[in-house]
């Protein structure tokens, strides 16, 4: 198989746990794997618990209880495009002990082969097979629910950026918008209008550092007036780190404008959604309970895993800060939690 801005934008930067929000009244249901778990499904404890659980005997806590980790990457592996300190010999020591590691990002600004040279480019030896990115989840939806077949001449949308673009090339579902329409100018003078393809079929949001008004009133013009159109968001993450210096506006952001000239709800297939967790454990033929995932996001990566059926671990080299995590007011909480995946093995004494 091949796989190879406005109150709704400002609602929607802001971090928070419930109210994804991330099925639509176009949800897909005939495909088996195809993001089928309702919001109502994405679960938070009733009640944080006295205590979350630090790393402090890793051996014992996780190391013998886990075969299999899943790493998300921006805030655990790298941040911008530093990596973080002790990434790269903590994963060799895991590889050592005979641990299966894949990386899981939300990111779709690149495809996997995008993300094969970034570990390259960062002195991280990871396989293109252990790599998968929401850009891969979205030409992963497609093939699932039979995109080409079912809706034949229909094309994609693509509010985004090259990986996305590059991952429906691979599986040869035609699109359109993506890098093209940078810089684009809605003519806004007396009578203009943008002008939209009615064979657009479907509309996919992804992470868009050149986002524009002409770009979003296209994607609300193919959403509203193009028959079942289906709205597809790679991820909602609030924020993002674009740089080591400071957190940026996520695709959250860039959903919501889309969410609030429309009125309708995404179809979600990075995570929480299980579209990817799916994949690679049916793939791998892996036994859930022994796969931990590791993130710096409550909201996505720890859902992600407790709605799955796996060990979660979160680290706070990222987005989450340990007074956030402890807060009353968080409802989410991990197995287990470090500084950063370099407390999987215990400092030697010097």
């Amino acid at each position: 198989m091949k796989f190879a801005l406005a109150l709704a934008s400002l609602a929607a930067c802001a971090p928070a746990v419930s109210g994804f929000g991330v099925v639509g009244s176009r949800t897909l249901a005939r495909s088996p794997m195809a993001f089928r778990t309702p919001t109502a499904q994405f679960h938070a404890t009733s009640a944080l618990s006295a205590k979350v659980d630090r790393l402090t005997e890793p051996a014992g806590q996780l190391m013998n209880e886990v075969d299999v980790f899943i790493f998300d990457c921006d805030g655990v592996i790298w941040r911008g495009d530093s990596v973080i300190d002790n990434v790269k010999e903590t994963l060799a020591k895991l590889r050592k002990e005979g641990k299966k590691c894949f990386f899981v990002t939300n990111n779709s600004t690149k495809s996997r082969a995008g993300y094969k040279k970034k570990f390259d480019s960062l002195g991280l030896d990871v396989a293109a097979e252990e790599i998968f990115s929401s850009s891969f989840a979205v030409a992963a939806h497609f093939e699932q629910t039979k995109f080409l077949e079912k809706k034949p001449g229909k094309k994609v949308f693509v509010l985004g950026e090259i990986g996305v673009c590059d991952e429906l090339d691979m599986i040869g579902v035609p699109w359109i918008g993506g890098p093209q329409d940078e810089g684009k100018v809605a003519p806004m003078q007396p009578g203009g209008k943008v002008d939209h393809d009615h064979d657009v079929g479907a509309v996919v949001v992804g992470f868009d550092r050149h986002i524009n008004y002409y770009k979003i009133q296209y994607a609300q013009l193919c959403i509203n007036e193009n028959e079942d159109c289906e709205f597809i968001a790679t991820n909602l993450d609030a924020v993002t780190h674009l740089t080591d210096a400071q957190e940026w506006a996520g695709n959250g952001s860039m959903v919501g404008a889309i969410k609030g000239c429309t009125g309708q709800e995404p179809n979600l297939v990075g995570k929480p959604s299980s579209l990817m967790i799916d994949y690679i454990a049916d793939k791998e033929n892996l036994d859930r309970s022994k796969i931990c995932m590791v993130g710096d996001r409550l909201d996505t990566d720890i859902l992600f895993g407790a709605n799955n059926g796996l060990k979660t671990c979160l680290v706070l080299s990222g987005v989450t800060s340990e007074e956030k995590l402890l807060s009353d007011e968080n409802k989410v909480t991990p197995d287990f939690y470090a500084d950063s995946i370099a407390d999987f093995f215990v400092k030697e004494a010097a």
